[in-house]
């Protein structure tokens, strides 16, 4: 297949969705793939699984693929079972493994079968969905152990990805971003205290992050933004 290609995961989500949708609206892409946990995905992909995430990028090889946009649109903070945890004795490894694998790994793996995949003849975009609440200089507050924890992690990741790959392809952006606060399943619990102006429905989430994606130069590549473009201090 020729023509430039996007590749979302998580593209059931909220975001991800959106973010595939617009994406399909913009005539610089031919070839919009969406990858999820859902029957209808290309390859049924679970970022706790490295083997989905593999057989993910066979199948984009074997349809001659080269994407120049990946964009992982994922992230746990609840369940149906557990939440963010208020206090130390609320901690549970389990819990903790768990953030860990789909906020941190998962995208790790994205990344490993992904970026040498990726069209090293055009500028190269890689984003995950981060939050400010990874940031270790903004905690002011402390609780939601393992969510802050795993966004941190995520964040060291897009950022030793971004030197290494910075070696291979110059014209590389890879990016965490934190999209605010959104009116999906996993902020409904947490929308409280949020202004009205600062809850954000998807479509408008997923125009605010790719235009700050689309903004971003080589020399922001392993950085963390935010849906209004400032950088976040990790």
């Amino acid at each position: 297949m020729t023509g430039r290609t996007a590749v979302i995961f998580g593209a059931t989500g909220g975001i991800g969705s959106a973010i595939a949708d617009s994406l399909e609206a913009d005539s610089r892409f031919d070839h919009i793939i969406r990858f999820s946990r859902a029957d209808n995905s290309p390859v049924t992909v679970d970022l706790t699984s490295e083997a989905s995430i593999r057989d993910a990028a066979d199948w984009l090889q074997d349809h001659g693929l080269s994407p120049s946009l990946v964009f992982v649109a994922t992230g746990l903070l609840h369940d149906e079972i557990k939440g963010p945890e208020k206090s130390l004795r609320h901690l549970d490894a389990d819990w903790l493994m768990k953030n860990y694998q789909v906020n941190a790994i998962g995208p790790a793996m994205v990344a490993k079968y992904f970026l040498p995949l990726m069209d090293r003849k055009d500028i190269l975009r890689f984003a995950a969905l981060s939050a400010r609440v990874g940031s270790i200089s903004d905690n002011r507050l402390g609780g939601w152990y393992g969510y802050r924890a795993s966004k941190a992690a995520l964040n060291m990741m897009i950022r030793n990805l971004s030197i290494e790959w910075s070696r291979k392809n110059d014209k590389s952006i890879i990016v965490a971003l934190h999209p605010g606060t959104v009116d999906t399943r996993l902020s409904v619990p947490f929308q409280g205290n949020v202004a009205p102006e600062k809850l954000f429905d998807s479509g408008r989430a997923a125009r605010q992050l790719l235009a700050v994606l689309d903004a971003l130069k080589p020399a922001d590549s392993g950085k963390i933004f935010a849906w209004d473009g400032t950088e976040i201090q990790p």
